[in-house]
């Protein structure tokens, strides 16, 4: 018998005869390995476990308490367990997807019956039946039309489209459980039997088009998630509810900060105080790029074709474009514009005018730019996802030599303003080129090595993305952890040899030639809108109290008190410390009460005494407890509060 070379991810080699599987691998290597493998990677292609393998491969192991594992576990969980639960108690209901998604899982079903979140329950208790039997599952192999019968038999036309319409003529995946009491096809892999299934939870029930087209019959579509054990579930889930009391459309319509509505899609009604947020953050980031030398630019909003044409953007990014077409009386012309959804060849115009010198690079262009952008109405999603939105954007224009530099500028610049902002915790992801580039293998090698060298020399540690860098060149990604551990991917520096080129620009070189700068595209809040709504979850509505839109409450016990009340006031603002007065003719209790729930940070009442005494009785948000101060002493401390940071 034949052998092969199977080669570990640690480099090591074990011999093993030809047609072997997995899970003799795993058995090779130990029992304590071979009980915990579901299945391997083969030359970088998931297989089942108990697939045979009859060449030299570099091999590893997938084991249950893997992440790969847990998304194996999901997908079987999904298409042999929801699945049959499903059809064991709507007989009828014939079966189409059944993917992971992120946490999670879904299925799209053909149920003439209407299947609501009530009935979850019931079919969870299902699930809980089928997996207590720890059927065994296998897999076997058929040809198109052999696979085509056995769909035909089962009535399940959905599964016969998608064979259908396959490329493949042979080799379809249909997995089994026990004596063939369930049946479906997948691409895999599955777990070998169901007693490996952990923790479950099915959460929503939703309509979903075949094939997602508006053309296809509308199929209802269950949800689910799926965890290691009961006590990763309890976590995900106690998260999501705490997302649920967090979500920044709640608590900006309870706090008044926003609203959308129908004759504007996309786009925000910035209310006063939500308004007061968005200036603070930006004169927060101006103050920021004006101590790091960039140069603060705006750039026309609507701009003519001819630009996006030069650029590429008409050819790749016409769909997402809004565009106007003006007809010129006077000039007796037809224009065609479109509202800019970024800045980028606007800031290469400015670049443009005027001969540049080696000795002006690197030139540090910043712009809070309002951008455009179609994003379709279902991905629409409060602040997150916008049609109309502002970026903190800039562009660096420099040497190949100089990039490592501004890439660990830039990196020092971002740790600060994301630790001033309350978050401590962000990722690194290196992402390189795409098969599909511009620019030699040589700038390539440059250009990554200089950002790679950038993050290591200031020793922050981060992720390789092999091929997923940008078209134009390689990037860096930063990605935030807020307050409940949910990640968002907020900052970027990009690294472009492209767009230089196709718009002209140049600088003139040590020896007088003249050369193509390299264009970094960067941003360290992305948006305006989405960070602040960012900002809102991550700190529930509670803003640092620089941040917050108003402030200080100042209410009266009695309207003896209005006057000293007003003069604290006064005193407050003329330092720009935002106020509310409140002198209504309410219980002091119901006034406290209301400036809590608007989570205004500090609230200070005042009567006859403190009148007499020069003093404040202070309440902080989320406290219970009064303390008396100085006005004196009160005023100086909330300067320093209310001040932004440097």
């Amino acid at each position: 018998m034949s052998e092969i070379n199977l080669t570990l991810p640690d480099g090591s080699v074990r011999v093993l005869p030809k047609g072997s599987t997995g899970f003799d691998l795993a058995s090779d290597i130990g029992p304590g390995l071979a009980k915990a493998s579901i299945a391997v990677t083969v030359n970088d292609v998931q297989k089942d476990i108990n697939d045979p393998i009859n060449e030299d491969s570099a091999v590893s192991i997938i084991t249950i308490d893997s992440d790969e594992g847990l998304e194996i576990m999901r997908h079987t969980l999904t298409a042999q367990v929801l699945a049959r639960a499903v059809k064991n108690l709507y007989p009828k209901a014939k079966l189409a997807i059944g993917p992971t998604i992120k946490d999670g899982f879904y299925y799209d079903f053909d149920v003439d019956e209407t299947i609501s979140i009530d009935d979850l329950p019931k079919i969870e208790k299902e699930m809980i039946s089928i997996i207590e039997k720890g059927s065994k599952i296998t897999k076997r192999y058929f040809s198109k039309s052999d696979a085509l019968e056995v769909f035909k038999n089962l009535d399940e036309s959905y599964k016969g489209e998608i064979i259908n319409d396959s490329d493949q003529e042979d080799n379809f995946q249909l997995y089994y459980q026990d004596n063939d009491e369930f049946v479906d096809l997948c691409r895999g892999p599955h777990l070998t039997d169901l007693s490996k299934i952990g923790a479950f939870k099915l959460t929503k029930v939703s309509g979903a088009y075949w094939r997602g087209s508006s053309d296809n019959k509308m199929l209802t579509r269950i949800y689910g998630t799926a965890w290691k054990n009961d006590k990763d579930l309890k976590k995900y889930l106690n998260q999501i509810e705490e997302a649920e009391k967090r979500d920044h459309r709640k608590i900006g319509k309870e706090l008044e900060l926003f609203h959308f509505q129908d004759e504007a899609p996309g786009m925000v009604f910035w209310h006063e105080k939500g308004w007061s947020i968005y200036k603070t953050l930006q004169n927060f980031m101006r103050n920021k790029l004006e101590l790091n030398n960039y140069k603060e630019i705006n750039t026309p909003q609507v701009v003519d074709r001819k630009l996006w044409e030069a650029s590429g953007h008409w050819d790749k990014y016409r769909e997402n474009m809004f565009i106007t077409e003006i007809d010129e009386e006077h000039a007796n012309e037809k224009r065609t514009n479109a509202l800019k959804p970024m800045n980028c060849p606007c800031h290469v115009q400015v670049y443009n005018q005027g001969l540049k010198s080696y000795k002006d690079l690197p030139i540090r262009y910043a712009e809070f730019g309002s951008c455009h952008r179609y994003e379709a109405s279902g991905t629409l999603h409060g602040l997150m996802r916008v049609r109309g939105f502002t970026q903190d954007d800039g562009h660096i224009f420099c040497t190949e030599d100089q990039i490592k530099d501004e890439a660990a500028d830039f990196i020092k610049l971002l740790s600060e303003i994301y630790n001033q902002l309350g978050f401590e915790k962000f990722d690194i992801k290196l992402s390189t080129r795409p098969e599909t580039r511009v620019g030699s293998d040589e700038v390539w090698d440059r250009a990554e090595n200089s950002l790679q060298n950038a993050i290591e020399s200031i020793g922050i540690e981060y992720e390789i993305m092999p091929g997923d860098g940008a078209f134009y060149g390689p990037k860096l990604d930063f990605v935030l952890t807020d307050a409940i551990g949910r990640e968002w991917q907020c900052g970027t520096f990009q690294a472009d040899f492209n767009l230089p080129d196709r718009l002209s620009a140049e600088y003139v070189d040590n020896d007088g030639n003249k050369q193509m700068p390299v264009m970094i595209h960067r941003a360290i809040l992305g948006s305006f809108e989405r960070f602040i709504g960012i900002l809102i979850e991550n700190y529930a509505g509670r803003l640092p109290f620089w941040l917050a839109p108003k402030q200080v409450a100042i209410t009266t016990i009695t309207s003896d008190s209005n006057e000293y009340a007003s003069k604290i006031s006064h005193d407050l603002q003329a330092l720009g410390v935002r106020c509310v007065l409140d002198t209504r003719n309410e219980k002091i209790s119901y006034k406290i009460r209301e400036h809590s729930t608007s989570k205004i940070p500090y609230i200070v009442t005042v009567g006859k005494k403190e009148m007499e005494d020069d003093t404040i009785s202070l309440r902080k948000l989320g406290s219970n407890e009064t303390s008396m101060h100085q006005l004196g002493d009160f005023i100086k401390e909330v300067e320093l509060l209310s001040a932004t940071p440097k």
